[in-house]
């Protein structure tokens, strides 16, 4: 059995870990709540823009086969095809396994035939990745994952649209951790160019928004060429506040399990500190009653 000295030491240091669990869990609590705040605040407009492109391409429908955006280009085989694949992961750990699902997943794609190119966000993914030989990871986007930015989506937007427009890349996804319920998250991958049409259905996108008669000038691939980079923005934007949000509740249930084991520890900690104490105090009169005795035996 341990001496009391190491259980006191033990309980003292499992207290303090306890104080910070306990302070991470709060603090990621507010991050998250404020970010599902900004992302709620943001949503309409991106909505809106959503359902504008939903209806330019019910009305046109030739607008497929002639805009760059809406672009499938079959001619190009699978194996052939260049893929650019956002991954959004966090820029340290103490979440659980939200970096290890996502970081999962995107080998899991670099697996399928093609040849994929990685654009990672967060110090996590970069590291990971960053070690591996056979990964073609660009480092342009050497950001932060906390506090996303409209600003820094743009520019991720920008340069999507940029390598898809020129040839340099076939498809674009985003791998992000979506937040199902307080109690799960889970990896979800995202097409974002070419876009489809299916996409664009009006029982995907939320009522509410309001809709005017709309006419395009001076071209409905110009207003396409204006359109979907701020779509794509948003959709990029909405993507990492989503997996900001998701980090930091992944965050908030580690540190809640964290504190809970501390909790469980320190009882059966206090337990043996106890029976250490009762064990000392015994043998303390234990000792004290034998001197006395054999002073009698003297005497």
């Amino acid at each position: 059995m341990a001496s009391i000295k190491e259980i006191q030491t033990r309980m003292k240091s499992i207290q303090d870990t306890m104080k910070i669990t306990n302070a991470m869990y709060l603090i990621s609590s507010s991050k998250m709540k404020k970010a599902k705040k900004v992302l709620a605040d943001t949503e309409p407009y991106f909505f809106g823009v959503q359902r504008a492109l939903d209806r330019m391409l019910r009305h046109l429908p030739d607008t497929e086969k002639e805009n760059r955006y809406l672009d499938q280009r079959p001619e190009i085989a699978p194996g052939d095809r260049k893929i650019g694949l956002i991954v959004v992961t966090a820029d340290k750990g103490l979440n659980g396994a939200y970096n290890h699902n996502i970081i999962k997943m995107a080998e899991e794609r670099l697996k399928l035939p093609g040849h994929r190119k990685l654009y990672v966000l967060g110090v996590v993914g970069r590291q990971y990745f960053g070690k591996l030989k056979d990964v073609d990871m660009d480092g342009s986007f050497r950001y932060t994952v906390q506090k996303p930015t409209m600003h820094r989506a743009r520019l991720i937007s920008e340069t999507m649209v940029d390598g898809f427009l020129n040839g340099e890349l076939d498809e674009v996804f985003i791998l992000f951790t979506e937040m199902v319920n307080s109690m799960k998250e889970e990896p979800k991958l995202k097409q974002l160019l070419p876009l489809k049409k299916a996409d664009f259905t009006m029982s995907k996108i939320p009522s509410g928004v309001m809709q005017e008669n709309i006419s395009l000038y001076p071209s409905a691939d110009e207003v396409m060429d204006n359109m979907v980079p701020n779509y794509l923005t948003g959709i990029i934007y909405g993507c990492l506040v989503e997996a900001y949000a998701s980090e930091h509740n992944a965050r908030m249930m580690a540190m809640r399990s964290s504190t809970d084991n501390a909790k469980e520890m320190l009882r059966d900690l206090s337990i043996q500190y106890n029976r250490a104490r009762q064990a000392a105090i015994t043998q303390e009169i234990t000792e004290v009653v034998s001197g006395a005795n054999a002073q009698k035996r003297k005497g």
